[in-house]
């Protein structure tokens, strides 16, 4: 298997050299280069082209949002959002700006690994607690400008599972469906939205505000 290439982005040398330690001892990834910018993030994903950048919200020059606008516009990788804020309007501009998934900081080496190969996959990822925070600011998501009027009753059932940070296995074993269907049906509603990604779906679901 190819490993995965990343770029990591955050204006900590800390954060930086911890990350590109804890990856670099993996066969499973490489680090392609660091950046104490945004600016310099779009450079490295022009000359080096990532499959996944870690992508820190605060940082000078250009901050890690409109640096992910830039990069998901020239199709230069899949953008994993970093931050020590649990700001609920920075996860909406995140995802409105094309990110794939967003993490607080205080993960496990383990959990960062496992959530870039997510996004490397075309998965997107939040953390549960965001989800949480999604979900105590919008009530019960349903009634706050979600239309639940063109789905069946097993779609709103895959839904809310997403919703509540499920992965397809996960969902799989809950409803007695095989992942292949769970898969299938999270395609369809995924294009019945228009929504490219099951991130923006569960904020959808929760806010009822399309990223």
């Amino acid at each position: 298997m190819e490993k995965i290439k990343v770029i990591i982005a955050d204006d900590s040398d800390f954060v930086r050299d911890g990350m590109k330690i804890i990856l670099e001892v993996d066969e499973d990834f490489e680090v392609l280069g660091c950046a104490a910018n945004g600016r310099e993030a779009v450079r490295l994903a022009e000359e080096k082209h990532p499959d996944v950048i870690l992508m820190d919200i605060q940082m000078p020059e250009m901050d890690g949002i409109e640096a992910t606008k830039l990069i998901v516009e020239k199709n230069l990788g899949k953008v994993l959002i970093l931050t020590t804020f649990d700001d609920d309007m920075l996860v909406q501009k995140a995802l409105q700006n094309g990110a794939k998934g967003y993490l607080i900081k205080n993960h496990t080496p383990e959990h960062l690994k496992q959530m870039i190969k997510s996004v490397a996959q075309g998965t997107g990822v939040m953390e549960e607690k965001i989800l949480e925070s999604l979900a105590k600011g919008a009530g019960q998501g349903l009634g706050n400008g979600f239309d639940a009027s063109g789905y069946s009753e097993r779609e709103l059932e895959i839904i809310r599972a997403v919703a509540d940070g499920l992965s397809n296995k996960e969902i799989a074993a809950r409803l007695y469906i095989s992942e292949g269907t769970v898969k299938n049906y999270i395609t369809t509603i995924l294009s019945k939205e228009n929504l490219s990604h099951r991130t923006a779906l569960a904020v959808y679901y929760l806010t009822g505000k399309k990223a």
